[in-house]
């Protein structure tokens, strides 16, 4: 089954190529799905391809090949009524099929974050963690890695697994990842102090940094942690 994105987003590229031949650009996908970057689209286009609807066609730029669509976005041929398969209350295809839906989704982590010194901003899927409650969208949610204890007293530990909300905004209080200067990120707790951007650590032995609004993008907000207990 398909989330509501990833099927938007083939529907596009097939009605695209439909109409001109070739498959749309990555800045025209991600503006007609309304995300807020083409790394988005990237995840999309790579489940798809798991998933056996779409094919990259190599050495050549812009080329994806719709391989099937969702059976309910396939015209039925006229005078037939569509097939409809009968399932027995209980048997095994059906707890199958009921427990496959009740799997969480998988939210994609995107490398190490650092709760201390900034660390380079990773933005490479490395592996997916399961979402805590079934509100979190992979193709809106991302997750990360914590590497530091500057967020202690936040309760987020060394090794945890934070949950991001995509977002370029944040009110004073949020914890967020910010990316610095464009090249580092950190996770920090957000406050505006007049014209200037404050990251706040959750630990006294890490001190506050303060930057111009031009220096500090907002990449995420935390929305959830998971923990391993080893």
């Amino acid at each position: 089954m398909l989330t509501k994105k990833q099927r938007e987003l083939l529907l596009f590229i097939n009605d695209r190529i439909k109409e001109t031949g070739v498959s749309p650009s990555f800045d025209e996908m991600k503006e007609a799905l309304d995300l807020a970057s083409k790394s988005g689209i990237h995840r999309l286009i790579t489940a798809l391809e798991e998933r056996g609807f779409l094919r990259r066609l190599a050495h050549r730029a812009r080329a994806l090949e719709v391989l099937k669509l969702p059976e309910s976005a396939v015209p039925q041929p006229m005078g037939r009524a569509p097939f409809r398969p009968s399932v027995v209350e209980g048997n095994g295809a059906a707890r199958k099929a009921a427990a496959s839906a009740a799997r969480p989704s998988m939210i994609p982590v995107m490398g190490r974050i650092a709760a201390g010194t900034s660390i380079e901003a990773i933005e490479h899927e490395t592996h997916r963690v399961a979402a805590p409650t079934e509100e979190l969208d992979p193709d809106t949610h991302f997750a990360l890695e914590v590497q530091g204890e500057s967020m202690i007293n936040a309760g987020i530990l060394d090794g945890d697994t934070v949950i991001l909300k995509r977002t370029d905004h944040a009110v004073s209080g949020d914890i967020v990842v910010a990316l610095i200067n464009e090249e580092t990120a950190t996770l920090k707790r957000f406050r505006k102090k007049g014209g200037s951007i404050a990251l706040e650590a959750a630990n006294p032995a890490f001190g506050t940094q303060i930057f111009g609004p031009d220096r500090v993008r907002i990449q995420g907000k935390l929305v959830a942690l998971v923990r391993r207990y080893h």
